[in-house]
């Protein structure tokens, strides 16, 4: 530790916004570029000699946080870098879209504001690239042995540029037409600005990774021609079957999944469209579902200038404070928390008749209506408590031109026939099944992210990367693997 007294003498100060009437013009980073590094030495300075760092726990990756606070406080930048990337693929994506549950379990957290973990992680990331820290690891030796990994999202890249480090032949296979998954078209660039994906696959390339994109494995490629292929497979498509809203009037034009209206805005800003077929601009939007997706869904209609943007959370108003009773220390708790979006929404007065910036808490989709052309142009939403059943004389109807549904992911699409075509065995939760190898019951192929594990965090995603890169490894080489395993397939956030 710098200073054991920082955490007494120095409050906690986050990376600024920039100001909500410049950022909606743009889809840069809402994050005032540059402000972040005249403060972080302090703010790491914060971190105390807690003894034990329950926000190892926290963290599924196991970063070793209080050791890159205390280097990031006495500026040694080099150093900082190579603690955190020895359990972390991608801290330049998990600085900027985690939740950060480290920060819930932070020792300080119990009685003061956390650390700021997830601003000092993005800081060291950042000057990493700035200053040449971490360039290409290519093996030393190739052990002749061939890797597939479908799916390009963090759990597949992270096993991908893992298992090629260790000297594997590997090939990332994804059906868009670019590599990222989610991160590509799903993430808005307002959150993350793609160029820190491209700049991290350039760096996989250059160790050897290969990509193949346009390529949809159960149609484009037989999944047992693909078998064929490779020594192993990882499949790690993620859960993108998402969950439907069965209410009268579902079938109205204009009620769509966010997933399919999240993307779009994506190839505007890659350039690949000029304006979405889905734009916003002069609707009224309606939001179901109070999740990191819907708020997604909100910052990007603010910016295509919809007219009016509400968003439906089936919960309650949170609470300002941590429930000890219900969520005690270090768990994740469920407390208000006010995103980039939301502040967007608050102060454009996007919704006058939410409850808080742009939501309304503890509302029940009943119903959409529509005009005589079949469009939809209503919906109809009633209060619940907290059993969710409606509460009487609480209906109201919100004008609504497009509606989002955000409410979820249930597992992997099987729409492709690649579980089918394996073989591969689903749960009763609809994900693929796996061992505590994880591997599936279909030799030879394994299972990792959301596609197994159902949704989940960025966080979780690239630690089931690395330790299903080990659980191959350890197959293909008939022993003993030197990659890291931060967690098993059971593993699970910390609850009360």
């Amino acid at each position: 530790m710098a200073d054991p007294k920082g955490f007494m003498s120095t409050p906690r100060e986050e990376w600024p916004r920039r100001p909500v009437e410049e950022r909606v013009r743009d889809w840069n980073e809402v994050y005032v570029p540059g402000a972040l590094l005249p403060i972080i030495s302090r703010q790491a300075n914060r971190c105390m000699d807690c003894g034990i760092p329950f926000c190892h726990e926290a963290c599924p990756l196991g970063n070793l946080i209080p050791e890159w606070n205390d280097l990031v406080s006495r500026e040694d930048w080099r150093a900082a870098s190579d603690r955190l990337h020895a359990t972390n693929n991608f801290p330049e994506f998990t600085g900027r879209l985690c939740p950060a549950p480290c920060e819930a379990g932070c020792v300080l957290a119990i009685n003061q504001p956390a650390i700021t973990i997830k601003n000092v992680e993005v800081a060291i990331a950042d000057r990493a690239w700035e200053e040449g820290f971490a360039p290409p690891c290519p093996p030393e030796r190739l052990s002749g042995r061939t890797v597939a990994v479908i799916g390009s999202g963090p759990a597949g890249l992270a096993a991908a540029q893992q298992l090629t480090r260790a000297g594997h032949t590997v090939a990332v296979y994804e059906r868009a037409d670019r590599i990222g998954g989610l991160l590509r078209y799903g993430i808005p660039a307002f959150k993350m600005e793609k160029r820190h994906l491209n700049r991290r696959l350039e760096q996989m390339r250059a160790e050897g990774t290969k990509f193949r994109t346009s390529t949809t494995i159960g149609k484009d490629i037989g999944a047992d021609e693909l078998r064929a292929r490779y020594d192993a497979l990882v499949i790690a498509t993620g859960a993108t079957a998402w969950r439907e809203l069965d209410v009268p009037g579902r079938e109205l034009a204009g009620i769509h999944q966010a997933m399919q209206y999240l993307p779009l805005a994506d190839r505007v800003c890659e350039g690949d469209l000029e304006v979405s077929p889905l734009s916003a601009v002069g609707k009224h939007v309606v939001i179901v579902g109070g999740g990191d997706t819907g708020a997604d869904c909100l910052g990007t209609a603010v910016r295509e200038r919809a007219a009016s943007v509400t968003q439906l959370d089936i919960y309650p108003l949170p609470q300002a404070e941590r429930d000890e009773d219900t969520e005690p220390w270090p768990t994740y708790p469920k407390i208000y928390r006010l995103s980039g979006a939301h502040e967007e929404a608050r102060d454009l007065g996007t919704a006058p008749a939410a409850d808080a910036d742009a939501r309304l808490f503890a509302a029940s989709t009943l119903r959409f209506t529509g005009d005589t052309d079949g469009h939809v142009r209503a919906l109809h939403l009633v209060e619940v408590d907290e059993r969710r059943q409606p509460m009487p004389d609480t209906g109201r109807t919100l004008p609504a031109d497009l509606v989002l549904l955000a409410l979820g992911f249930s597992g992997p699409d099987r729409g492709d026939g690649l579980i089918d075509q394996l073989g591969v065995a689903l749960n009763a939760r609809g994900t693929i099944a796996r061992d505590e190898d994880f591997a599936t019951n279909v030799p030879g192929v394994y299972a990792a992210g959301d596609a197994a594990r159902g949704q989940s965090l960025i966080v979780w995603a690239i630690a089931e990367g690395r330790a299903v890169a080990a659980a191959v490894d350890r197959g293909l080489s008939g022993g003993a693997s030197r990659l890291p395993a931060p967690i098993g397939p059971y593993d699970r956030p910390m609850t009360a």
